[in-house]
This record gives C-alpha cells, sequence and structure tokens, in this order.
C-alpha cells in the first residue's frame, strides 16, 4: 500500500496550518476567532482545497493576504530571517519592505525598567501620604 502525500507546496491546509503556527495562535483559539470548532479546523487544516471565501475569511484571521497563504512555502520564510538584516528585500511570502530594527532593544528595556521604577516610587509616595493623611485624623 502506497500513501503519497501532496508536497506543501499543494496543500492549502497544511500552509494555513504552518502559518498559524508561525503567528503563535494556537488551533483553539483559531476556531474561536472563525467561529468553527477545533475539529472543523482540525480538518481544514488537513484539507489541500478550501474554498475561496472561507480562504479569505482564515487570511483575515491571520493577518495575511490569500495570495501569501497560496504562495506560502517555508523555504521563503526561512530566506526571510536570513536576509532580515539584508538590503535585498524579504523574499515572495512577505513584502518586500525593509523590516530594519531602529532601536536597541536593550536601551528599550532598560527605558521601561526605568518608568517601572518611577511608577513604583510614586506609588510609594501616593501611599505615605495617604497614610499621613490617615493619622492626622
Amino acid at each position: 500500500m502506497e500513501t503519497s502525500a501532496k508536497p506543501l507546496n499543494q496543500h492549502i491546509g497544511r500552509k494555513i496550518s504552518r502559518i498559524r503556527e508561525l503567528r503563535g495562535i494556537k488551533q483553539e483559539a483559531f476556531a474561536n476567532e472563525l467561529g468553527l470548532s477545533q475539529q472543523t479546523v482540525s480538518r481544514m487544516e488537513q484539507s489541500e482545497t478550501i474554498e475561496d471565501d472561507v480562504l479569505e475569511k482564515i487570511a483575515g484571521v491571520l493577518g495575511v493576504s490569500t495570495e501569501a497563504i497560496k504562495n506560502y512555502s517555508d523555504e521563503a520564510v526561512v530566506n526571510f530571517f536570513n536576509t532580515f538584516n539584508d538590503n535585498s528585500g524579504a523574499g515572495a511570502f512577505f513584502s518586500s519592505t525593509n523590516l530594519h530594527c531602529t532601536f536597541n532593544p536593550i536601551d528599550k528595556i532598560v527605558e521601561l525598567y526605568d518608568e517601572k521604577v518611577a511608577l513604583l516610587e510614586r506609588l510609594l509616595q501616593a501611599e505615605k501620604e495617604k497614610n499621613e493623611l490617615l493619622k492626622s485624623k
């Protein structure tokens, strides 16, 4: 008995599944967004083809275009990340806009930490003032 699975580039359900996984969306949450059961989404992700109107709804939930789903390939995703700091573009799957980081992430972490400390200091001062008011009454 011979089983021949269609390659990923011909299987729309697998493409949807991979994009969903890359977006970090659980199947159950995806099903809720689509208004379907998790079992229906599971069957859909095993389907070779999907109707265009359903594909449009799926694309909207995933935040991609229907063409992105149809043209998805793992190779394009790998190329995207391999060329992230390259000026040659992002490949066919993603738009070719430059996605370069314009800030130092560590500086942002330090900035957020400083904001947190300042907020906690203001909160502590407000609590001290409240205690003083309560004591004076």
